[in-house]
């Protein structure tokens, strides 16, 4: 299969799937985003680049298995957010936990499966700039994905507002 003739049937499965998949595609469409498939770590499903693209891991994903597998129509919506949040917010946890509870509440409602119990938790965090909570996340992130996820590399907060607390300490 053609990379343009999958992308066209992954953004159909992907819009198909949900609301929130339906706004990702459209907002991918708007933008011209290229959406494709490259080789990364092991510990990646999908990434996005500073130029604005989309990947998905080839070594966990094929052309066929990502149009019948909710988990790669989730992780889309996870980087479509990350595109949407723009670098500095998508660089930090705060950006992370943001698209990590997009993606497994957009999961647990495709398939209707538990999640693993630290994922669980992820999802009842509040999204804010509380630096407990974020610390709580990445420590989350890390025990879930691993430390070569890289979550232990991120600041808690956007980069601007990371240097502000560091100056001011508020």
């Amino acid at each position: 299969m053609q990379n343009s003739e999958w992308t066209e049937k992954y953004f159909e499965k992907v819009a198909q799937s949900s609301s929130e998949g339906r706004d990702a595609v459209d907002y991918v469409r708007t933008r011209r985003i290229k959406v494709g498939m490259r080789r990364a770590r092991k510990s990646v499903g999908a990434f996005w680049t500073l130029e604005g693209r989309f990947f998905l891991n080839s070594i966990h994903h094929t052309y066929e298995s990502t149009l019948e597998n909710p988990r790669a129509w989730t992780l889309f919506v996870h980087e479509v957010r990350h595109l949407q949040q723009g670098i500095f917010t998508a660089l930090s946890i705060y950006g992370e936990l943001d698209a990590w509870q997009v993606e497994f509440n957009l999961y647990k409602k495709l398939t209707g499966k538990p999640l693993h119990a630290a994922l669980e938790e992820l999802l009842s965090l509040p999204l804010n700039m509380d630096r407990d909570i974020l610390q709580r996340a990445r420590e989350i992130m890390i025990q879930y994905g691993g430390k070569s996820y890289g979550a232990n590399w991120l600041p808690l907060f956007p980069i601007h507002k990371e240097i502000k607390y560091w100056v001011t300490r508020r």
